[in-house]
């Protein structure tokens, strides 16, 4: 089990759940931060300090934001688990479904 990150953090990534998460498994992609789900040890500290409540555990994803378990998933299908977003900085790309979303409103 893990926690997912869903469309509200797209184009906003405001990173205190990056700063609260204490195994370092949340991931920045172009657009939407991404949480290792291997590396993930569903503390759930990142959940509560989310200003846009784009964090979820993964039964509690809402239905219309169902597709960003996969998303989160397989953003890590090349990068495999590279034990640490810290010294992976920013990743020079994004999920299918999150590059193909339009730009989102702040």
């Amino acid at each position: 089990m893990t926690y997912v990150i869903a469309q509200p953090c797209v184009d906003v990534k405001d990173k205190a759940c990056v700063e609260e998460c204490p195994v370092d498994c949340i991931y920045e992609g172009n657009r939407s931060l991404y949480i290792h789900p291997d590396e993930c040890v569903d503390c759930g500290a990142c959940e509560p300090v989310c200003p846009v409540e784009a964090i979820y555990y993964e039964d509690d994803v809402p239905e219309e934001w169902s597709d960003y378990y996969g998303a989160n998933v397989h953003f890590f299908d090349t990068l495999g688990s590279p034990g640490g977003a810290a010294k992976m900085g920013l990743i020079d790309m994004d999920h299918p479904l999150i590059a193909a979303l339009p730009p989102q409103a702040e």
